[in-house]
């Protein structure tokens, strides 16, 4: 995802909260099956090399993952917080899998 008007429709979706990012899904509703991947990390989180690293983290982890757990026609975000630079990889992947089948359950 690159426009700033599909991030602000996500956040109106399904919102699953864990340590080390928050996973935001919404369905699109425009007959395209295709799973969109959208990450975004704050400032806040860190300076811009472990922005960086973590984001590497997520998109490893979407391609990992989605293509399996991932809700297919939905535009997907992860939204980074500061546990995620220090999370084991094994543990964001677990957390991860948790979350797509939290919001799969509630749609």
């Amino acid at each position: 995802m690159t426009k700033r008007a599909d991030y602000l429709a996500a956040n109106a979706g399904r919102r699953a909260p864990m340590p080390g990012f928050v996973l935001l899904v919404r369905p699109r509703d425009d007959r395209d099956m295709m799973m969109r991947i959208g990450i975004t990390v704050t400032k806040k989180v860190g300076n811009a090399v472990v922005r960086n690293r973590i984001k590497r983290r997520f998109r490893a982890l979407a391609r990992e993952i989605l293509p399996q757990a991932g809700i297919a026609g939905a535009d997907h975000v992860l939204i980074g917080r500061a546990g995620g630079i220090e999370r084991d990889f094994a543990q964001l992947r677990t957390d991860l899998s948790k979350a797509l089948a939290k919001c799969s359950r509630s749609s």
